[in-house]
């Protein structure tokens, strides 16, 4: 392994998407690698929001139909854009809502236990508010937690076996509820095998695509995926609480949804103001109020930014950085003390590695002092995320020289061994 900068420098001037870093701002002696929690702001993304008040500046109430980006229909437009990044037809995918706020929808919408089918499977690796929302479902059909909300178990508490995937989908279960990618150890799931298995059994099958949206790309229409929910703000880098999306397949297109509100409703019907709901004919019907439409528009310029690279063009790069950050990080005397707990194979990793080391917490205090953004896991769990879009291998190669000198020196000990809330 060669682990020389020249070799990093050699890699960055051989990388196709080398030009996009300044479409982004970087800080000065700062290198970002949190990306996967949340996305750097990218100068497009500035110019829509600029763009967005400026129009209501100048257009007032009339901003709904005028100006730039008309608002009456800016989810559905965004929706056109971010339809090639999972795979799916305009049509199947909505801008709207959070992670949370969408997953109750699609609960409310295919969670439609009986006595026979009645449970819902999930793993224990899920991002906490994934269960939360599931249990609240439970509640309100009076099932209990111990009978219908089942998770799959991890052998090591990083991953997840596809056998145990597969063995339990029981008769019993009513809707499978997993992530795409692992939040914490970057596992990616084998979304088309798992959705065609539990189909045989009559299952339904919903994905959270939060981690990997953005990094890895998908067929959820040609996979047949029943519906899927993800968030906008890590890869996608749509800005810090940015509006969420969700996918329902077309085949589901006559469902009613289980919570309805007017912007859900047929666009040429809407302001009729009927006290019957007119369902839009598409995905559009998963919508509920108003939409945040200061919150939506980064995401005007950040997907410009994916539909002028393609999602191929990513994935390829970001594996290559995941692999050049772990290669780097086994190969160095100075960091083997460090687990890594991401899949080695390409097929299996989202855009991320865990390391996990008993001092976790100090250290990734260390590298922000020394100008390396990681993030911190709980409890002993550094997630390093190196961003395709603006990341280069030198900052890769500049990361693990300071982890290196970090431990080495033993830099880490003079920081207090405690947790904030956002470490």
């Amino acid at each position: 392994m060669n682990t020389s900068v020249s070799y990093a420098s050699q890699l960055d001037e051989n990388d196709p998407l080398a030009s996009l870093r300044s479409a982004f701002y970087l800080q000065k002696d700062v290198i970002y690698l949190d990306g996967n929690s949340l996305g750097l702001l990218s100068k497009p993304a500035e110019q829509a929001v600029l763009q967005m008040v400026e129009d209501w500046k100048t257009h007032g109430i009339d901003g709904w139909t005028d100006g730039t980006y008309p608002w009456f229909t800016l989810s559905e437009t965004l929706s056109e854009k971010m339809a090639p990044l999972v795979g799916a037809s305009a049509d199947e995918v909505i801008v709207t809502g959070s992670t949370t706020t969408n997953l109750h929808q699609l609960l409310a919408t295919f969670y439609q236990p009986s006595s026979k089918r009645f449970a819902i499977l999930s793993e224990e690796l899920s991002f906490p508010t994934d269960l939360y929302a599931i249990q609240s479902h439970l509640d309100l059909h009076a099932i209990s937690h111990e009978d219908g909300l089942r998770l799959i178990e991890s052998k090591n508490g990083h991953r997840l076996d596809e056998e145990d995937i597969l063995a339990a989908l029981t008769d019993d279960v009513a809707v499978v509820i997993l992530s795409s990618v692992l939040y914490r150890s970057g596992q990616l799931l084998n979304i088309k095998e798992i959705t065609k298995a539990a189909h045989e059994k009559g299952i339904l099958v919903g994905f959270d695509l939060c981690h990997s949206i953005g990094s890895v790309p998908h067929q959820l229409h040609d996979w047949n995926v029943d519906f899927a929910f993800w968030c906008t703000y890590k890869h996608l880098n749509g800005g810090p609480g940015s509006v969420g999306g969700l996918f329902v397949h077309s085949k589901h297109h006559k469902r009613l949804p289980g919570l309805r509100g007017w912007f859900g409703s047929d666009k040429q019907k809407q302001f009729d103001m009927s006290s019957t709901f007119s369902k839009s004919s598409h995905a559009g019907a998963y919508q509920l109020g108003t939409p945040h439409l200061l919150s939506m528009a980064p995401l005007i310029g950040s997907l410009d930014l994916f539909a002028d690279v393609g999602m191929d063009a990513v994935r390829k790069k970001s594996l290559q950085l995941t692999t050049y950050l772990r290669d780097l990080i086994e190969h160095l005397p100075e960091t083997q003390a460090f687990t890594i707990c991401t899949p080695y194979e390409d097929e299996q990793r989202g855009g991320h590695l865990l390391l996990e080391h008993p001092e976790a917490a100090r250290i990734c205090k260390a590298l922000k002092d020394h100008g390396v953004i990681p993030d911190f896991r709980s409890p002993n769990g550094i997630r390093i995320a190196p961003v395709a879009l603006y990341n280069s291998f030198t900052d890769v190669h500049q990361c693990v020289q300071v982890l290196a000198d970090c431990m080495k020196n033993k830099t880490y000990l003079q920081y207090e061994n405690k947790r904030g809330v956002i470490a």
